[in-house]
């Protein structure tokens, strides 16, 4: 008896002792709707993955949340795209190391026939002045993400207030990811606003089209940062301090480089050029 309970006792310490390795083999990182719904993700992760022996647990919100994850210690890193919401992170104490990691840019899309005419526009504002006039629907995230800052700010400066107003029933807020935003757009023939990434990866999927881009208010930086261990002891900082290294080295870069969807590239590193 006595012999049997010694065998369970140390399969037991044997089992939790597995149990507690994995655990702390896995790394959470919260994470842009942008980067998962364009295909970046598995490709950048896997080699990471394989070379450590660890496993990343990725959270794919908008930035807003993906940050208020890093603000709660319930991620070890965040990997975003709203340099001023970033900056505030780092400076609040939260979050520590922070990389530029790769950019793309902003597209203003919408049906074919274009009804608002914004192939004509001279700039990106003039362009959300007229999208302002509300002929045709513009469907918005509407959940505090990258996207969806951009755009605010995109409306301010062009002077339209779009959000709350009674009259702007042509104003859908969705507090979707943006690939189901660009799901509805199709679907209403609407108006949307989108990272080129994720709309190249979408782009045999729905029949809408770019009708404005190349401004430089369009430009669109993605950072990595890793969540400050002396605010949250429990998170995974050398692991993440790891991955962002790599990330960031020409290994990362030049994986972030040869992405393409249909032969075009969807982001372009910003460490190695």
């Amino acid at each position: 008896m006595k012999k049997n309970f010694i065998i369970i006792l140390v399969l037991f310490i044997a089992a939790v002792t597995t149990i507690n390795s994995y655990a702390e083999t896995r790394l959470r990182m919260s994470t842009t709707t942008s980067t998962e719904n364009s295909g970046l993700l598995p490709v950048i992760i896997t080699p990471f993955e394989k070379a450590n022996d660890i496993k990343i647990d990725v959270i794919a919100v908008g930035t807003g949340a993906a940050l208020k994850l890093g603000e709660n210690g319930d991620v070890d890193l965040v990997f975003v795209h709203s340099r001023p919401d970033e900056d505030k992170f780092v400076a609040s104490g939260f979050g520590i190391d922070r990389r530029d990691v790769m950019h793309n840019d902003f597209v203003i899309l919408g049906p074919k026939n274009d009804p608002e005419n914004l192939r004509g526009a001279g700039s990106a504002l003039e362009a959300f002045k007229r999208l302002g006039a509300g002929k045709c629907e513009f469907i918005s995230r509407g959940d505090k993400s990258g996207t969806h800052i951009k755009e605010k700010e995109l409306w301010k400066l062009a002077g339209v207030s779009p959000s709350g107003s009674p009259l702007a029933k042509w104003y859908v807020e969705t507090g979707q990811g943006m690939g189901a935003v660009l799901q509805i757009a199709n679907d209403k023939q609407a108006y949307t606003l989108a990272d080129r990434g994720t709309y190249i990866a979408y782009e045999k999927k729905v029949d809408l089209v770019i009708l404005y881009e190349g401004d430089k208010t369009l430009y669109n930086p993605y950072g990595i940062i890793a969540v400050n261990p002396a605010k949250f002891p429990h998170v995974k900082y050398d692991l993440a301090k790891k991955f962002i290294e790599y990330i960031t080295s020409p290994e990362g870069q030049k994986i972030i480089a040869d992405f393409k969807v249909n032969g075009k590239e969807l982001f372009f590193p910003d460490v190695i050029k």
